[in-house]
């Protein structure tokens, strides 16, 4: 038996259900291959993102249960030659895109 099955799916703080499903995506995905968040077969499908009610194209990472997306500050590098990134904080709603329209959306 693993942990999964004996914790009740609720989101963390909150009383609200988290979505589960095969055609929905994950709570927190990554475009870094190096991030541990990181899933090269969800990202094939593709994912749209709703931030603050208004489609993103340009977010790096995101987390529904914790309301915040990364996305690149401008065109400014770290050392490493990686992309800078900001986070912003708000409502995210995640869905495949492969799916068409009417696809089960993943949000808090």
């Amino acid at each position: 038996m693993t942990d999964e099955t004996l914790q009740p799916e609720t989101a963390p703080d909150s009383a609200a259900p988290v979505t589960s499903g095969v055609d929905v995506p994950p709570d927190r995905l990554a475009i870094n291959p190096r991030s541990p968040h990181f899933d090269e077969e969800k990202l094939r499908r593709g994912i749209g993102i709703r931030f603050k009610d208004v489609v993103r194209t340009n977010v790096e990472e995101y987390c529904i249960s914790e309301g915040w997306v990364r996305v690149q500050a401008g065109k400014a590098m770290d050392r490493k030659g990686n992309p800078l990134t900001i986070k912003l904080n708000g409502a995210v709603e995640a869905w495949f895109e492969d799916l068409g329209e009417g696809a089960p959306v993943a949000k808090l």
